[in-house]
């Protein structure tokens, strides 16, 4: 990347530019994203996995929602999940959150998505994702630390429903969690490739 052209894109804000290239390269490198590019339904899961999953869809109810329904019920979930992580995280506070959301409304290429329990239809994970030409970037995945104790893996319910839209529905050509994570607060990316299949999209950094 030239010069001027990372000095233009700093001057809109950020301090380091990352230049990804070789993306999904056929050899090990130390850099990668976690990515999913095909979706086999409940046969791919293992049978622990299939009925964690199931167990998910009879507690609760996943489905995508509107903007101004992740600004009614999002802000909480956001705000004890971050509380609860391994590594300190900046706490984001309600404005930001709704500017967030609001930005992401504008943009028009964002999905929210909330998992509320069927007993009470009270929300307790969401995701906001980016939606790109033939791919999805699961950028945020916030659930409430007590549900995910309590063998009720709204977690499973969220991801399935998700891969199944993206990548079946849709028929995107993959699905992402993003680049190796740096702190490895949350596990999720661990947790992806083992239970749902991803995989290490090896780049050049």
């Amino acid at each position: 990347m030239k010069i001027d052209k990372c000095g233009k894109l700093l001057n809109r804000g950020g301090y380091l530019l990352r230049n990804v290239y070789d993306w999904d390269c056929e050899h090990e490198t130390s850099f990668w994203f976690v990515i999913k590019d095909s979706f086999g339904g409940m046969e791919e899961l293992s049978s622990k996995m299939r009925n964690q999953v199931k167990k998910s869809l009879k507690t609760y109810d996943v489905c995508r929602v509107s903007a101004s329904e992740m600004l009614r019920v999002g802000f909480p979930i956001f705000q004890v999940a971050v509380e609860n992580y391994k590594v300190k995280a900046t706490r984001i506070t309600m404005d930001a959150f709704e500017t967030r959301i609001q930005q992401s409304e504008k943009a028009g290429n964002v999905d929210f998505w909330c998992v509320y329990t069927k007993e009470t239809h009270k929300a307790v994970a969401l995701a906001i994702n980016t939606l790109h030409k033939d791919c999805c970037e699961y950028n945020t995945m916030k659930a409430d630390p007590s549900y995910l104790r309590n063998s009720t893996y709204p977690y499973y319910g969220l991801i399935y429903e998700m891969n199944c839209y993206y990548l079946q529905e849709l028929g995107f050509k993959y699905v992402s969690d993003g680049a190796r994570s740096i702190t490895e607060h949350s596990n999720i990316q661990s947790f992806l490739i083992d239970k749902f299949h991803f995989r290490k999209a090896y780049c050049q950094l």
